[in-house]
């Protein structure tokens, strides 16, 4: 009786979740669909309005595919359901790896990624104008990656292109891309937090989420270890992660938005000038059923200001 009752909520939460969904295609005016040959984690803005899209499969090589956009996306007029292949393949490769996190190198052709079963980061190529080919670099190694999780990625061209990248506190670290020599790694005395989600405010310092729901901030002029500090009204037992927003126009320089997420919908955003004052909070409905992080995302609209988009494991 218990089982065919679990069952039977199993069943309500699907259909629940599928109602959410569909109410959700009525929110958009136009939505252009592109069937991928296999699944993906992964969807990042490349060199001009371009995206990049990557498998994540632990069997066989996984696709990396460089999209071009359609040109009706560009156009004022909406065209309503276009369900065709209107996305166009420009270049591509293969990973011999899982892609679980990728991003473009600003100011380059160049693409990180990184996935398991180790902390080290791959270095790929876009295609030139002859190719349409996404060829494989280098690779990046960190120490003791073969004991670590996959690393969690972001990427800045400022002084020169970095990465900034690891799986945990203590094995955080910035990389320059191109010569691949380290430019700061992390200092800390309780180092073993699983790390969700990384990014640069700006060319000194980089904000760390935790998975337990802890800040830090790390500055590449200070060698002192790293002290992460409670996400405002963050609970017990859920999984967290961050997103850190462009700085507001006509506003103070330091002034730039963080949005941190938790996996029971929790949605808090700071400042990060005072990153443990909570300045508003939301209750969202993610789909998510468990304290997993491994799909949950928050990230700000590229082009819509103050808008965020959320995500989360159907399952």
């Amino acid at each position: 009786m218990e089982a065919a009752g679990e069952r039977g909520e199993e069943e309500e939460e699907e259909e629940e979740e599928e109602e959410w969904l569909l109410q959700s295609l009525h929110l958009y005016e136009a939505l252009h669909a592109f069937e991928l040959q296999a699944p993906t984690r992964v969807i990042e803005w490349a060199l001009g309005k371009r995206v990049c899209v990557a498998g994540y499969g632990c069997a066989g090589r996984n696709e990396i595919l460089q999209l071009l956009p359609p040109a009706a996306l560009e156009a004022k007029e909406s065209r309503g359901l276009c369900p065709e292949r209107d996305f166009k393949v420009e270049c591509g490769g293969f990973s011999n790896r899982p892609v679980y996190n990728l991003k473009h190198v600003p100011d380059t052709s160049l693409l990180v990624t990184s996935g398991p079963p180790d902390s080290s980061l791959q270095l790929w190529q876009m295609s030139a104008e002859d190719s349409d080919v996404i060829k494989s670099v280098s690779a990046i190694s960190t120490e003791n990656s073969t004991g670590e999780g996959w690393a969690k990625i972001a990427t800045i061209s400022m002084r020169a292109p970095w990465v900034l990248h690891g799986s945990r506190l203590s094995s955080t670290q910035i990389t320059e891309v191109e010569s691949r020599k380290k430019v700061y790694v992390a200092a800390s005395s309780s180092g073993e937090e699983q790390l969700s989600s990384l990014a640069f405010v700006d060319a000194n310092t980089s904000l760390l989420c935790c998975t337990a729901g802890q800040l830090c901030v790390a500055d590449i002029r200070q060698h002192s270890p790293l002290q992460a500090a409670p996400i405002p009204s963050a609970q017990r037992g859920q999984c967290w992660c961050m997103a850190v927003g462009r700085r507001a126009l006509c506003s103070e320089l330091s002034s730039q938005p963080i949005a941190c997420l938790s996996s029971a919908g929790q949605l808090v955003l700071m400042d990060v000038r005072k990153a443990s004052q909570c300045l508003a909070s939301a209750k969202c409905r993610v789909p998510s059923s468990s304290c997993s992080a491994e799909f949950l995302s928050v990230s700000w609209a590229p082009a819509l200001e103050g808008c965020l988009a959320v995500s989360a494991s159907l399952h």
